[in-house]
């Protein structure tokens, strides 16, 4: 067998893996023992993250539309109907009847293409992915309070930390191969505290478990800042320093008393006491945060709380320190890296700046909009009401991802246009006037970006099925069809465009990066590449306290229960790939939604019946798993499967600084299905 060096394709942990191939056909993955975050292990997706890709499903032809079919076609009409048609709306209606959505499983030279292809072929910054329902309150959160929306250490690092703070983090499950790193550190002496509403394995294995209402974030991580200042724990010399803004921020959270923080998160006294002083006392403490804490239309409040919280402490720019936002997909960070985003081109060069535009426009030989675009779910309501006319999707399932299904269905049914480009057949592919088959990462180089900004590469090791290919020459094409030069022979050739106009790209080429890749920022060729930020200084100059409040949350008494929702350990965001590897499929083969034993026995229900969780607008009717995990009052589903998909159920409450939707709190009221 040949055994090829790739990156894993699924979350944002960056494993390094083999892909082993046998007479043209990929037949088994293995861990790279050198790899720095693999270190010879692999999750159990990763084991068998070669297992679709020769499923029979697979997308192989291209399809385009005819009265209410998809039948097979050319490439040639494929992409000719495609310009036209995207052309034709652009003459009618102007460019930002059009937008672009690009994709977090893409490589970093395909998002890039992708965003170019949206702002300098059809002339608008209405390009987004899957970030803007992840971690768009990092990049906003983090960008004002740090200068940079990224992870501030390696995974690594972590391994030196003396306490770890893990928030909104089901971190075994989500991300297995940064749990490692927490619980090695965990068993060298760090001490691990978790916050999270459900008792997740991580919180059964923690030194101290805080179990917060849904919703209360800030009020408790304010509440432990409190105690540290109170307690003389913050670090005097670093806020004096390196920071501003402090003054104002202690005296805000003055009022977050153990007590008053009880009242409104559940949390003891003496754990925010315990957990204060954990954190606090550490000579190197970490946060580890993900989607929990992302994921509600306050996301970027909770973001900037817990900055205040390791900026206070002075934990950040060593070693065992910083604060760590786990990207969910394995190349979140990349694609927003690349400019997939309507407010930036890569490396988060402003699109209204003068400057950053000239160069890009210089560079792409084409004149540029200034006007930020729509975000991902702006794009949705736009369509609805007719003012997004066409729109090119890469990779994304929004009929599965984005809040308000039907909403959702409405907006893609209401374009004039749609093209998607795929692997598999989707809820939106069905939806679709053209379809594009294109390589999954075994079937394509290129690269992907860590949550820890490690640039990595993607090598081929087989062929695509029948007629499919690559993404980055699907946007090519589209662009020369356009009337863009984009003239590419190879993804090596787009990154080193990529490295040209993209500064914290410079200094990456595909024979430097080997198989332990680089973390940017790597400036230039002969920079090593940069695995802890914010060492000497901050890019904005001294790191910025922003106070937050803690906003109360109404009850509605007809919708009792809170609803949250969330990945599992065998599947993978909307299920495309992992629901067709047999293995995992087994292990969780159909929905559920987790209730409390109380909450199960008022109800009269048990494991296995059937109810129906209703929300305002929606209901769907799912199985019944009864277990401790959940708290009284909360319910969870996970969001892989259609046959009972948890955005059916939650709205479109946005955060007005990010626009991330509130996937984590949405009030539903549960009966019985007979």
């Amino acid at each position: 067998m040949e055994k090829i060096h790739t990156t894993c394709v699924y979350c944002g942990c960056g494993c390094g893996l083999y892909l082993h191939v046998e007479d043209g056909q990929v037949v088994g993955a293995s861990p790279s023992p050198a790899h720095p975050v693999a270190r010879g292990r692999l999750c159990v997706k990763g084991w068998l993250a070669h297992d679709f890709v020769h499923h029979p499903d697979r997308l192989k032809t291209p399809q385009i539309k005819r009265g209410e079919r998809q039948v097979r076609a050319s490439w040639e009409d494929a992409l000719s109907l495609t310009a036209e048609r995207l052309n034709e709306i652009k003459e009618e209606s102007g460019p930002d009847a059009l937008a672009v959505l690009t994709s977090a499983k893409g490589t970093n030279e395909e998002n890039y293409l992708l965003m170019k292809l949206a702002r300098a072929a059809l002339k608008t910054n209405n390009v987004d992915h899957v970030a803007r329902l992840c971690h768009a309150p990092s990049v906003a959160g983090l960008g004002a309070s740090l200068g940079s929306g990224a992870m501030t250490n390696s995974i690594k690092s972590l391994l030196s930390a003396d306490a770890i703070l893990v928030t909104g983090s089901n971190t075994t499950e989500q991300h297995p191969l940064v749990a490692a790193h927490i619980l090695e550190a965990q068993s060298r002496g760090a001490t691990l505290i978790v916050a999270d509403p459900r008792k997740t394995q991580i919180a059964q294995l923690a030194d101290i478990h805080l179990e917060p209402c849904l919703g209360s974030d800030v009020a408790w991580t304010n509440g432990i800042l409190n105690l540290i200042i109170e307690r003389g724990l913050a670090d005097e010399d670093f806020i004096r320093d390196r920071t501003e803004g402090f003054s104002v921020l202690r005296e805000s959270i003055l009022k977050y008393t153990p007590e008053v923080v009880e009242r409104i998160s559940g949390i003891s006294p003496e754990d925010l006491e315990k957990a204060a002083v954990a954190f606090g006392e550490a000579p190197r403490a970490a946060v580890v945060y993900a989607m929990g804490t992302t994921q509600h239309s306050n996301g970027t409040d909770n973001v900037l709380a817990l900055a205040n919280l390791i900026l206070a402490t002075g934990n950040v720019g060593r070693e065992g320190t910083g604060i760590c936002p786990l990207r969910g997909h394995q190349n979140v960070q990349g694609a927003c890296d690349m400019g997939a985003l309507p407010t930036v081109y890569s490396g988060y060069q402003k699109v209204e700046d003068p400057g950053a535009r000239e160069k890009m426009a210089t560079a792409w030989v084409t004149d540029l909009p200034s006007t930020p675009g729509l975000t991902a779910v702006e794009m949705m309501e736009a369509a609805e009401v007719g003012r997004i006319r066409g729109i090119y999707i890469s990779g994304e399932n929004p009929m599965m991802s984005y809040p308000d299904r039907d909403q959702v269905k409405r907006a893609l049914e209401s374009l004039e246009f749609l093209a998607v480009a795929e692997i598999f057949p989707t809820e939106t592919t069905a939806l679709a006037d053209v379809v594009f088959p294109v390589a999954s990462f075994a079937e394509k180089d290129g690269t992907f970006t860590s949550t820890e900004r490690r640039v990595q590469r993607v090598r081929q090791a087989v062929t695509p099925p029948g007629e499919a290919r690559s993404e980055w020459e699907v946007a090519a094409d589209l662009m020369k069809r356009l009337g863009i030069e984009a003239d590419y022979t190879s993804p090596k050739e787009v990154m080193a465009e990529i490295a040209r106009l993209t500064p914290p790209y410079g200094g990456i080429s595909y024979q430097r990066l080997g198989i332990s890749g680089l973390h940017w920022p790597c400036p230039d060729p002969d920079h090593p590449g940069t695995d802890i930020l914010h060492r000497e200084s901050f890019p904005i100059g001294r790191a910025k306290f922003f106070p937050v409040e803690h906003l109360e949350l109404e009850v509605d008494p007809e919708y009792p229960f809170l609803l949250t929702t969330g990945r599992s350990l065998f599947h993978f965001h909307t299920g495309t790939m992992t629901r067709r590897v047999h293995l995992l499929d087994r292990e969780i083969p159909r929905p559920a939604v987790d209730i409390n034993p109380e909450d199960a026995a008022a109800l009269g229900v048990r494991r296995g019946q059937r109810v129906l969780v209703e929300s305002r607008e929606h209901s769907l009717e799912i199985e019944v798993d009864v277990t401790g995990v959940v708290p009284k009052g909360t319910v969870f589903i996970p969001f892989h499967f259609n046959e009972a998909p948890a955005n059916l159920l939650t709205v479109q409450n946005l955060d007005p600084k990010s626009k991330i939707p509130d996937f984590k709190r949405t009030s539903v009221r549960i009966r019985r299905a007979d």
